[in-house]
């Protein structure tokens, strides 16, 4: 990218890569809310757009609720993202760099391990944004950027700016994000988050916070995700915080509906609590980890072990504020009883969305550190999604086959009929008067639970009807949007579990589908890749007809309902009177898209008018 001629106004393009399926992903339920196409949007691209200069054109393009241009009209492509959307950004950066598109790669991955980026990116900017990312927009602008920009000092977030919110649809998700601190005071020895931001919390001041407050109002958001690793982690500034915010609410109707990311210690401070409701926070998420004391001790918790934690939990649901948390197996103290626990505990406190997964080491952490030191870190394995049936830990006694078979095990019992609605009776026990109410209006509630009825109570049958209807607060209907939306964040959970964890792909059914599909297809190749996710591969070609379309089109629905084995899709050439037809079936995969690779010619994808952004989109240069 040579030096800005005169009156050229730079076009970027940020690019927030596909995150592949996971129960944080949540898709099942996106699809059940009322025009919603993903949970959070990328609010560190809408960062560095406001850190760009005004005179530049800014585009922001979210994978995952739409598909990326293949020919974008821009000189930079930048491209965020975390761990889990490493594959897809080594792949984003290849497609863009071999069609002559300067890049540059920024982000938690590459902020944590810039070295993995060398070579991928014209450009890495590792760290906090803030500071570095305006030196190098200079820097792109005259034409002589940088291969690393690196953030090694503290920034003070009073100079972070009010981000692009205009650049979102911010229409298509669950909730808008804010951020109001970065940091946390705890030395959790799994966690990240103090490598990247340290231990001293840095903060915005209250009025940052009220000026993206009325822009997001300005734009008709209602639902915002404070994403703060810890949102009280100075619990003093915190309350200035909430009084301000009570203040804001009490002058805009209590416009807003608020949730974030906090520490236990919060149920043991009640000005806090009263704090929390009055500012109209309905939910938090916690990192719970385990109900083991030992446990704890063991990966520097200690701020879960000032309290019963079953006492703590059931203290923050009495003030009205529900329960979201995390919890980890696989700690050195961890047995094969500790899975029973881990059990007993999320039933009994009621808490629907537990993400239980198995301890990773995330490179760069304390833990990852002693365990190379240990040789007990799994070469080879994703530490970056801790929610599947595998660790990069090998732990000290119990072996990997034991601990993937337990813990499949304790989400088939958790994400039962059952277990959904035991935990939503064992909540509802101790839930105090709320404020939630979905932020939906009467008529998209009707439709949100005819949708619920229809495509997740009714299928179950008999039993997860008597069952919705026995969890139901039928004294209580003010906290009826609660059961409901545990009720689509269970059924979700399940959708994810029952494709990704505990199916074991029917191979004979494989076969099966793979045979016919040859003699429908004739021309087509059609090929199967053996491998701990098996994969069908079609690669169609200008042989085909409406009726070998539809025929092929049943078959793979049948494959993509009765297991969890991919589908690679790839067609190089395709007659115009045969395209209505080929979109029909694709919208018809659509529900499986997470499992569905698309490689299309570019002529036929310009043709196309179905949305790819529910498929995993090959991009080939």
């Amino acid at each position: 990218m040579g030096r800005r001629f005169a009156g050229h106004v730079m076009r970027l393009l940020l690019i927030n890569p596909k995150v592949p399926e996971s129960f944080w992903s949540f898709k099942w339920a996106v699809a059940i809310l009322p025009g919603k196409r993903a949970v959070n949007p990328p609010l560190g691209l809408a960062t560095v757009a406001a850190l760009c200069p005004p005179d530049w054109q800014v585009e922001i393009v979210d994978e995952n609720i739409e598909a990326v241009p293949p020919h974008p009209h821009a000189d930079l492509i930048g491209i965020g993202g975390m761990g889990v959307q490493a594959p897809r950004q080594r792949e984003l950066l290849a497609y863009f760099r071999e069609r002559g598109y300067r890049t540059v790669i920024g982000g938690a991955a590459a902020s944590l391990m810039p070295e993995k980026y060398e070579g991928l990116a014209d450009t890495v900017v590792a760290g906090e944004a803030e500071y570095v990312w305006p030196r190098f927009c200079r820097d792109a602008e005259a034409g002589a950027a940088e291969p690393l920009y690196r953030e090694t000092g503290e920034v003070d977030l009073k100079d972070s700016p009010v981000p692009r919110f205009d650049l979102l649809k911010l229409g298509a998700y669950a909730n808008a994000t804010l951020q109001y601190s970065r940091g946390c005071p705890y030395t959790c020895e799994f966690c990240d988050i103090i490598v990247m931001f340290g231990r001293k919390p840095r903060l915005k001041a209250p009025a940052q916070i009220g000026r993206e407050l009325d822009v997001l109002r300005g734009l008709g958001v209602r639902s915002v995700f404070f994403v703060d690793d810890n949102f009280i982690g100075n619990k003093k500034e915190t309350k200035r915080l909430l009084h301000f915010l009570q203040s804001y609410q009490g002058a805009c109707g209590n416009h807003f509906s608020f949730g974030t990311e906090v520490s236990i210690n919060l149920s043991q401070d009640e000005e806090l609590l009263a704090l929390f409701g009055a500012a109209n926070f309905n939910w938090v998420f916690i990192g719970i980890e385990s109900p083991d004391p030992e446990s704890l001790k063991e990966t520097g918790k200690s701020q879960n072990l000032r309290e019963d934690l079953l006492t703590s939990v059931r203290r923050l649901h009495a003030h009205g504020i529900d329960v979201l948390a995390g919890f980890i197996v696989g700690f050195d103290h961890d047995t094969p009883s500790t899975f029973e626990a881990q059990y007993k505990f999320i039933m009994e406190s009621g808490i629907q969305t537990a993400m239980m997964g198995l301890l990773s080491a995330v490179p760069r952490t304390p833990l990852y550190e002693r365990l190379r030191r240990e040789g007990r870190v799994r070469d080879g394995v994703d530490e970056s999604d801790n929610t599947r049936a595998r660790s990069n830990v090998i732990h000290k006694t119990m072996s990997e086959d034991v601990i993937s078979r337990l813990y499949t095990d304790v989400y088939r019992r958790l994400l039962s009929d059952s277990g959904i609605s035991t935990r939503i009776r064992n909540k509802l026990r101790y839930l105090g008067a709320r404020h939630y109410s979905g932020g939906y209006s009467l008529g998209q509630s009707l439709a949100l639970v005819g949708r619920l009825l229809r495509k997740g109570i009714l299928p179950g049958g008999p039993r997860r009807l008597w069952l919705f209807l026995r969890s139901f607060p039928w004294r209580r209907p003010s906290l009826a949007p609660t059961v409901l939306a545990d009720w689509i964040a269970g059924l979700s959970m399940r959708r994810f579990a029952a494709d990704h964890l505990w199916s074991v792909a029917d191979l004979r059914l494989l076969e099966a589908v793979e045979a016919r599909i040859r003699r429908i297809l004739r021309q087509g190749q059609v090929w199967v890749n053996a491998a701990a996710v098996p994969q069908l591969n079609i690669r169609l070609g200008e042989e085909l007809s409406r009726r070998s379309i539809r025929r092929a089109g049943r078959q793979l629905r049948r494959l993509m309902k009765g297991s969890r084995a991919r589908l690679m899709l790839r067609v190089d050439a395709l007659p115009a009177k045969y395209l209505r037809a080929f979109e029909h079936q694709l919208k018809r995969l659509a529900r499986h898209g997470d499992r569905v690779y698309v490689e299309l010619s570019d002529g036929l994808r310009e043709r196309l008018t179905i949305d790819l952004s529910a498929f995993n989109l090959v991009l080939v240069a």
